[in-house]
């Protein structure tokens, strides 16, 4: 199993948008429930969205509603992440993860617990 990861929109200032895409192989992707989840140097590791893979249902925490967007292309096995109104606090290293079924939700916070996890793509965002 492998995720391909890459951010296009390059260094943003806040204000500004990126968008992330993770590329699967080696497994089903259509089967499995797709997530984001990030995490800041000495933070860690947080819960950002998540799309369902029976109903295409969508989660984003709270510190990304209505700023941050996931989808997924299951034809070419991929998610993205759209990100628009980033705040300097979204600097982070962002991961994509796979799970049969949806993570947790406690309190309105996602569980970092999937099975899979890609490599981490790092998202700056000067101030």
């Amino acid at each position: 199993l492998r995720f391909s990861c890459g951010v296009w929109g390059g260094l943003v200032q806040a204000g500004g948008s990126l968008r992330l895409s993770c590329t699967a192989s080696g497994f089903a992707f259509d089967d499995y429930t797709i997530g984001w989840f990030r995490q800041a140097p000495g933070k860690e590791r947080e819960g950002v969205s998540y799309i369902s893979n029976r109903d295409g249902s969508t989660f984003h925490a709270d510190s990304v509603k209505g700023r941050f967007t996931i989808s997924r292309d299951n034809a070419k096995n991929t998610v993205f992440l759209q990100m628009n109104s980033l705040k300097f606090e979204d600097t982070a290293v962002y991961y994509c993860a796979a799970d049969q079924s949806p993570p947790t939700v406690i309190g309105g916070l996602i569980m970092p617990i999937m099975d899979y996890w890609g490599q981490g793509t790092l998202v700056t965002v000067s101030s």
